[in-house]
């Protein structure tokens, strides 16, 4: 019988670098599964649908909300953003572990479902340091910029909630120590399951 998979939610703010973080270490661990939100917005250049996201009209992710088929979802910026059940529990049930990424407001949904998942927050070093970043991307106007250093704020406010917090003052330090940190989570099950 294969051993449930451990659920890894990961949240952190606009620009502190979580998918430089999570990239690498997804493509060096295959026992490792993303697992894709839905979400409403139109896709970006270069996204595709069951990829990126499961890209949903308004209707259907409404439907999908009233037929209780996400684990969490929320509004972000005006867009809705969920975890389909289906896709959490196929992903876990095949012994995989998920990494799965999600805001605070997520995170506090999907702990109060899943309590043994286990949660990261990835944090600037400072909020002067992720307005310097969110600034250098140049992809943002100055009004998305600071409401993206707002909402930080207040993620940052949430930290105490999160199970371990990762500052991304460093890149590879930041892979390593969430690296640590999965093996760390891991090793109570693998232990265990060595036993049987």
């Amino acid at each position: 019988m294969n051993e449930r998979g451990t659920l890894f939610v990961v949240s952190a703010p606009s620009g502190a670098g979580k998918n430089a973080i999570l990239r690498p270490i997804l493509q060096n661990d295959p026992s490792l599964s993303y697992s894709i939100s839905a979400t409403t917005r139109q896709p970006r250049q270069g996204e595709v649908d069951g990829q990126d996201y499961f890209f949903l009209d308004q209707a259907e992710f409404c439907r999908r909300i009233e037929q209780g088929e996400f684990a969490e979802w929320a509004e972000v910026h005006g867009h809705l953003y969920g975890t389909l059940r289906s896709v959490l529990t196929e992903e876990m049930a095949s012994g995989k572990d998920v990494i799965l990424e999600l805001d605070v407001l997520g995170m506090r949904n999907l702990k109060g479902i899943l309590p043994d998942a286990v949660t990261i927050f990835i944090a600037p070093p400072s909020l002067e340091e992720l307005e310097r970043r969110l600034r250098n991307r140049g992809t943002e106007n100055d009004a998305t910029i600071q409401l993206r250093l707002k909402n930080a704020e207040m993620e940052m406010a949430a930290l105490d909630e999160y199970d371990y917090v990762v500052v991304n003052d460093d890149v590879q330090a930041a892979i390593s120590q969430v690296e640590k940190i999965i093996a760390e989570e891991r090793r109570p099950r693998l232990s265990q399951e060595s036993q049987h």
